[in-house]
């Protein structure tokens, strides 16, 4: 989205005619969800995607019609016959795409101060009114910005917000998916999360790259600068080279942080987690075999670590999905971290008790 809203700041300056589609509500089996937006230029060029096939052009094809026009709307596709895909398939869905023509300055205000939040990246959200009558009030098409703490920051149609528009707003802290309630679709965009590879071995090279495909901003920390550095993990944000006891010290841990440790031998990996597992981090994993993560679970309870610590660690880490080559270990561990990024848990199929339930008191 920061990219799409780059493009239309320069197509505006530049005054090429432009509208800004974004795909509002879905209901059933559709190509693509709430959120996804596309650019389309009066020569019928286009930036981003809705999701390909008939039902792309026929929203290209209407936007055409009303780039010129001074107001947005709120256009409806059933995914029937009418709109199979390139391969044949009928999806079978329905799907309300927002079509906002865009050709001032004035018209671009909004999206600057969208691009401004995302830029903050702190989370926000964008509601958009598609049935006035249940949202009581505004008109369809209004759309608002709503920050981290609840504020409305900007704003683009009527002036005064229908009065459901706040009491239908989940946290964006929870990082909800996009929803509609009473009348609004709220398009969430969620605060980047931070991926602290311990290791930087094969595996954590491979998961490096996986996970930065879906959006972790990556730290990688190793004791050896010939596999921590940016030729390795070209996508990584920081590089950490020393000593794990100190390297890891350093390092600003919030809750929006995952961690995963994935060093080259047993004593590093306790080293690794006996500084990490009272940390704030929202996930914490460890590779390895069951009967070493329960020696280092020892190991580290004899020294003072905290059970109730240890039993937020996921280890051994990764889905069990018969992983046997080091990209599908990386798989494995990225799948697990998206899961529990997006939904605050491990999915029922995949969830295990803690091994540290498996080890009595330790003198």
């Amino acid at each position: 989205m920061r990219d799409l809203l780059v493009e239309l700041g320069k197509a505006v300056q530049q005054k090429k005619s432009v509208c800004y589609t974004c795909l509002v509500e879905t209901r059933g089996s559709t190509p693509q969800k709430p959120g996804a937006a596309m650019l389309i230029f009066r020569d019928g060029s286009q930036i981003g995607t809705l999701g390909g096939g008939c039902v792309e052009a026929e929203v290209k094809r209407r936007a055409l019609r009303l780039i010129d026009a001074a107001t947005p709307e709120i256009m409806t596709f059933q995914l029937d016959s009418d709109y199979g895909w390139d391969d044949g398939l009928i999806c079978g869905g329905r799907m309300k795409v927002l079509v906002d023509p865009i050709n001032t300055e004035e018209d671009l205000c909004y999206f600057q101060s969208m691009a401004q939040l995302l830029a903050s990246d702190q989370g926000c959200t964008e509601a958009i009114v598609i049935n006035p009558e249940s949202a009581e009030g505004g008109s369809e098409t209004d759309r608002f910005l709503i920050d981290a703490n609840s504020t409305i920051i900007a704003q683009r149609g009527q002036q005064e917000p229908p009065s459901q528009l706040l009491m239908g707003l989940k946290p964006i802290q929870n990082r909800p998916r996009p929803y509609l309630k009473a009348g609004i679709a709220y398009l969430t965009f969620h605060q980047t999360c931070e991926l602290v590879i311990v290791g930087c071995g094969h595996i954590g090279q491979k998961v490096a790259e996986l996970a930065s495909d879906v959006g972790f901003e990556i730290i990688a920390a190793d004791d050896r600068q010939e596999y921590c550095n940016v030729e390795r993990f070209p996508t990584a944000k920081h590089l950490i080279v020393g000593n794990f006891d100190t390297a890891l010290s350093d390092l600003s841990i919030t809750r929006d942080t995952f961690i995963i440790i994935v060093t080259r031998g047993h004593n590093h990996d306790e080293e690794a987690l006996g500084h990490l597992a009272e940390s704030p981090a929202r996930y914490i994993g460890m590779i390895g075999s069951k009967r070493k993560v329960k020696l280092i679970f020892e190991d580290l309870l004899r020294t003072g670590t905290p059970r109730e610590a240890l039993a937020k660690v996921h280890a051994p880490l990764g889905f069990d999905i018969g992983s046997q080559t080091v990209p599908e270990i990386a798989l494995s561990i990225v799948a697990e971290l998206v899961a529990y990024r997006n939904l605050d848990t491990i999915p029922t199929g995949y969830q295990r008790s803690s091994l540290v339930e498996e080890i009595k008191a330790v003198n």
